[in-house]
């Protein structure tokens, strides 16, 4: 199973390069081409990127749905699985990086701004509009409701989809000797094919997919540095200053992404996850402590028992459209995602055995998550029933000053408020500098260490497209580009699943499944060999 993929190489110079062609120069030319028609018709495309993301999510609903799911459920299966105890790198391998390094960098890689975002926003959101016919707003009713859909888009759901995408590429590079790429995922499937049209076309669609989802999360977290940076310092909130700071964020994360995996992306990483912890520590400490600590088991238990019927639910007899905003956008958003934090997560998972896999990428981030909404939007929800509110009615202004106004309620805001400014820069950093990294590999066929100029160009390249699509059609159009990409993409990731047993099936039959015989087992080898 050489890697038979055409690769350019330069070593000496002052630029030196390895990509391979034809998913590089595809790539970059769909994303600036589709950049470029966005900026002299930015009103006509706001228009049209509205169109393009109803009839994605009003007619492929029921797909999304469905491969979600899906997902969740054969990650669960491979923790119990008798592919459990295979270790990834083979079981000799032992982990490049402490469990503590790992988690910060799952963290940070796979939620990212979106935690700053929506922990306040989302629960507040659905408690003022909730998406159940027949529960009332503003109620506790309806804050039941709003935190179970908060658990819901941010719990298990997007975490198997990034469990599956990440297992499926580090099995491929680490198990069976393959490039690290999205292409060698299907080697099962089609087997060198992946080095032709076949490979071309999947590495294509995931570094445009990825790139798409990552700029959604610049122009999301430039649209709340700036609500904060206004509520701090009275910086006028305009697309001229989220531009700015898009270009400013971009600059730290190029350094971040020069300095590689050790230095600059797990150091950042950690740095976050004691920022955030201390933001959560603060909030408990000196908000309702007792009544947080009820929610989260409570809601906890809710979303358990709700788990699959929310999981599967669409509106049938609503007759509505509000998943298309909330979570049809965000399972796009999530598989759009799945290449790109899929392949971080499989690029620094060598050595744990697919239990420990699973459990480090589905459990452990959910119950942060599920704790970091319960203390903000909890709390938020607290504020609003029973000290008198003015939370809901800034959320339903703006989404991206929710954090800040609920902080205004606790002693230190200025302070609170800062420490919130930070995470959000070092989450945009994180996001950034990892997606430049995985786009990178991709485009390099697979290089686990791809030269720094190109990883240079990544980065720059995605503070360009989250600033031009965030000034040409603002959030809808980064939402459109996520949709637009992670809905075909969606179709890949399955049949990754597809591959990737097979791919299980095989290594154990080889590796695993012993015979007793000692005899057989010597011929067994010396045939392998």
């Amino acid at each position: 199973m050489r890697n038979q993929c055409k690769i350019i190489k330069k070593e000496k110079g002052l630029l030196p390069y390895h990509i391979q062609p034809m998913t590089f120069f595809f790539s970059v030319f769909f994303i600036f081409g589709f950049v470029a028609v966005t900026i002299p018709f930015s009103t006509k495309f706001g228009d049209l990127f509205t169109w393009l993301l109803n009839l994605a999510t009003g007619n492929f609903g029921w797909f999304l749905i469905l491969t979600m799911n899906a997902l969740l459920f054969y990650s669960i299966y491979l923790a119990f699985s008798k592919y459990s105890g295979v270790r990834i790198g083979g079981q000799d391998a032992e982990p490049e990086f402490t469990t503590l390094a790992w988690y910060s960098m799952l963290f940070s890689a796979g939620l990212g701004i979106g935690l700053l975002f929506y922990g306040v926003a989302e629960p507040i959101y659905h408690f003022g509009a909730p998406p159940i016919g027949g529960v009332e707003a503003k109620t506790k009713e309806a804050a039941i409701v709003a935190m179970n859909f908060s658990y819901l888009h941010w719990g298990f759901h997007p975490w198997g989809a990034y469990c599956t995408v990440g297992l499926a590429l580090a099995f491929a590079t680490f198990n069976r000797g393959l490039p690290l790429s999205i292409r060698t995922a299907f080697y099962e499937l089609i087997g060198d094919r992946i080095y032709g049209p076949l490979g071309n076309i999947v590495d294509i669609m995931a570094t445009v997919a990825t790139l798409f989802g990552v700029a959604t999360s610049l122009g999301i977290g430039a649209q709340q540095v700036n609500a904060g940076l206004h509520y701090l310092v009275g910086l006028p909130v305009n697309i001229l200053s989220q531009v700015i700071i898009i270009a400013v964020i971009t600059v730290f994360a190029t350094i971040s992404v020069v300095l590689g995996l050790d230095a600059g992306i797990k150091r950042a990483s950690f740095i976050n996850m004691i920022i955030t912890g201390s933001l959560a520590a603060f909030v408990f400490i000196v908000g309702p402590t007792v009544f947080v600590a009820d929610l989260c088991l409570e809601s906890t238990g809710y979303y358990l028992e709700h788990l699959l019927s929310s999981g599967f639910w669409l509106e049938t007899w609503n007759g509505t459209n509000w998943q298309n905003s909330w979570t049809l956008f965000y399972w796009c958003w999530w598989i759009g995602w799945a290449p790109f934090v899929g392949m971080f997560i499989g690029r620094i998972s060598y050595g744990r055995t697919i239990r420990e896999y699973v459990v480090g990428t589905i459990l452990v981030p959910v119950v942060l998550s599920i704790l970091w909404f319960t203390l903000l939007g909890g709390s938020a929800l607290h504020i609003e029933l029973f000290e008198g509110g003015g939370i809901a009615e800034a959320v339903q202004e703006s989404l991206s000053v929710s954090i800040f106004k609920f902080l205004e309620h606790f002693v230190l805001a200025g302070f609170s408020s800062a420490l919130a400014i930070m995470a959000v820069v070092i989450f945009f950093v994180t996001s950034s500098d990892s997606g430049s990294l995985v786009i990178d590999m991709i485009t390099a066929g697979g290089h686990k260490d791809p030269p720094r100029p190109q990883r240079v160009f990544w980065a720059v390249t995605e503070g360009v497209v989250g600033a031009v699509l965030l000034a040409g059609g603002g959030l809808v159009a980064l939402q459109t580009a996520t949709v637009v990409s992670g809905l075909p993409f969606a179709v890949i990731v399955l049949l990754m699943c597809w591959s990737l047993q097979k791919s299980l099936k095989k290594y154990h039959q080889e590796y695993c499944a012993m015979p007793e015989n000692p005899m057989a087992l010597k011929q067994s080898v010396e045939h392998d060999g």
